[in-house]
């Protein structure tokens, strides 16, 4: 496909049935400060390979779609001050020759048009509280065959319409060892969820049995932090509530909230919740790693 690039080492996989896990550039990007944010690039791609995966970091470098890219790409993804772009923007990155790191909804369409099933993130978009705002996370969710591996949703979304928009749209949110919807870096919710799986096993066996059935869009497995790296709530709140503050007092909107807010309670928790945004990606990753090795183990 003109435009899409899938390196030797991650076609090779794909068509030979190794497990693949696609990971996103916009958390590099846009999600996390230097230099975290290469080292935690590297670090993620070392725990998938440690896993027996390979892992396929998605992102565009001027123009060209890259499924796979190399350290040395990722620099110059973010020397380029690349744009944050949804599956909307995809094509205007390509057609326009620009750099641009991928969020959820286009890594999961990228990702699918190259034929990888599992796809590692950190938190979901969603249902912005105020003006109407809704990611497009959700509606590529809604049609785009993968699963989804995260920590459910920031705090600072609609919780409870982001739920809510994830059952209307038919989007199954698998709950790993949970019967709550997680929150990120704070841990646990008061939100029930319906369904609960207690092994990557199980979740490949759903998956398979939505594909049979022809059932379109995708399964979100909502993966808690693990408890010695969540954060309060109670904490995170007053961080998020002086970050909003200076959204509005700053005419700070659309796609610029999410980057700012992470930033600013990043900065009013003297970093917490950077190490807990870590932790949690890591943990994503490695559930991430075993639900591809055993959809591998399945499907021969």
């Amino acid at each position: 496909m003109k435009n899409l690039r899938i390196p030797p080492k991650v076609r090779n996989a794909i068509e030979n049935g190794v497990p693949v896990v696609a990971l996103e550039s916009t958390v590099i990007a846009h999600g996390l400060p230097h230099p975290h944010n290469v080292e935690t690039a590297r670090l993620l791609e070392e725990i998938a390979i440690e896993n027996g995966v390979i892992p396929a970091t998605i992102g565009v470098l001027k123009g060209e779609i890259i499924v796979g890219m190399t350290h040395e790409e990722i620099l110059q993804m973010l020397q380029d001050e690349p744009l944050k772009i949804g599956t909307r923007e995809i094509s205007y990155a390509v057609g326009l020759k620009k750099s641009a790191a991928t969020t959820v909804s286009a890594t999961m369409r990228i990702a699918k048009l190259a034929g990888i099933n599992v796809f590692a993130t950190g938190g979901i978009g969603g249902v912005h509280v105020g003006d109407w705002d809704v990611s497009q996370d959700i509606t590529e969710m809604a049609k785009t065959d993968v699963v989804v591996v995260s920590a459910g949703c920031k705090s600072i979304l609609d919780v409870k319409k982001t739920i809510e928009f994830m059952e209307t749209f038919q989007i199954l949110v698998l709950g790993y060892k949970t019967d709550r919807f997680p929150l990120f870096y704070e841990g646990l919710s008061t939100y029930q969820l319906d369904h609960v799986v207690e092994s990557a096993s199980e979740i490949a066996q759903v998956y398979l049995a939505k594909k049979e059935l022809g059932i379109e869009g995708s399964i979100m497995v909502a993966n808690p932090i693990p408890d010695e790296y969540a954060i309060a709530e109670s904490e995170v709140e007053g961080y998020i509530n002086q970050a909003l503050k200076e959204c509005e007092e700053n005419g700070i909107t659309g796609k610029q909230v999410t980057p700012y807010i992470l930033s600013r309670v990043a900065q009013l928790s003297d970093y917490k919740t950077l190490r807990a945004n870590i932790e949690l990606l890591k943990n994503n990753v490695r559930l991430a790693c075993q639900i591809a090795k055993e959809l591998t183990v399945i499907s021969r």
